[in-house]
């Protein structure tokens, strides 16, 4: 049974957190005025500016930061201020009850993928895959349509992604649906063999991820497809591949060479294009809402996220 977060109002605060690399903390600030522009307050954890090697503070804190902000009533929505690497590290300690009990929004994306799974999978909370405070809101290039992505927030309402928005392809043809699951590819191998394993059966698939060249993605397919994981599949959204040519002299597969070879033949639905990921625009979307794909319209039609 899924959960689905309250809506936003204005006035809500919007509590910030830093669960794995160091946020550049120049971008964060100028990121502050966005979310105060939509009528909403913004509290920024303790932690969030600490340096724990390539953390974001130590393990302890960073969980701290984020159990504080799931318990704090105060707090209507939980955005990460970046990403990097570390969530996997927290994960085992997460009071996953203390989240079903205080339930709330929750946005972010790429390394923040392991606590989308894990959250989802030990909740039933819908969170949110979408663009964060230091890697895209206080840049200078972040998009309209992803500033218009924080709208679903405030208002439950049906999405759907179209070729309006970027060209679609389909790789397989077919039509499905099923809740929507994943984020960025490596982080979800990375989740195989452990607790938090990615479930995907009768689910749509989203994948992404950022400068991982043909061949590393050659091999994350691989290892989920050995697992099982494609084969359980109701269809697969493959969102941007950001930086992904071949950076090595000599012969190579390009990444959509890689993309036939696994999803050609799968006789289930798999369309890339999706302006989804490490990129602008960025397309937020809810992760465990139902939605439907379809080769033949080249449409993802999403249900809400919030209730």
């Amino acid at each position: 049974m899924m959960i689905l977060p309250e809506r936003l109002h204005k006035g809500d605060k919007v509590g910030v957190i830093a669960p794995a690399s160091p946020p550049n903390l120049s971008n964060l600030k100028k990121a502050i005025p966005f979310f105060e522009n939509l009528g909403l307050e913004v509290e920024v954890a303790p932690h969030v500016e600490k340096v724990h090697g390539y953390l974001a503070g130590t393990d302890e804190q960073r969980l701290e930061d984020l159990h504080s902000m799931f318990i704090n009533p105060e707090i209507n929505a939980i955005v990460c201020a970046g990403g990097g690497f570390g969530t996997s590290r927290i994960a085992d300690n997460i009071d996953f009850q203390l989240i079903k009990e205080n339930p709330k929004i929750f946005w972010g994306y790429s390394d923040i993928t392991y606590l989308h799974t894990a959250i989802r999978q030990e909740t039933g909370l819908v969170t949110f895959h979408g663009p964060m405070l230091a890697s895209d809101i206080g840049k200078e290039d972040f998009h309209p349509l992803s500033k218009k992505s924080f709208d679903q927030l405030f208002k439950p309402s049906e999405m759907i992604y179209d070729e309006s928005i970027s060209r679609l392809e389909a790789i397989s043809e077919g039509e499905a649906s099923g809740q929507i699951v994943g984020g960025n590819l490596s982080l979800l191998v990375n989740s195989l063999g452990g607790p938090y394993e990615i479930e995907t059966e009768d689910r749509l698939l989203f994948i992404e991820d950022i400068g991982e060249e043909p061949y590393r993605v050659d091999s994350f397919l691989s290892q989920l497809k050995l697992a099982g994981k494609l084969d359980e599949a109701a269809g697969v959204i493959i969102g941007d591949f950001n930086d992904a040519e071949p950076k090595k002299e000599g012969p190579s597969f390009t990444l959509n060479e890689v993309l036939e070879d696994y999803f050609a033949e799968m006789c289930k639905p798999v369309i890339k294009g999706f302006q989804i990921g490490h990129c602008q625009p960025h397309f937020a979307i809810p992760f465990g809402t139902k939605a439907v794909i379809s080769s033949a319209h080249k449409t993802l039609t999403i249900q809400p996220g919030v209730q």
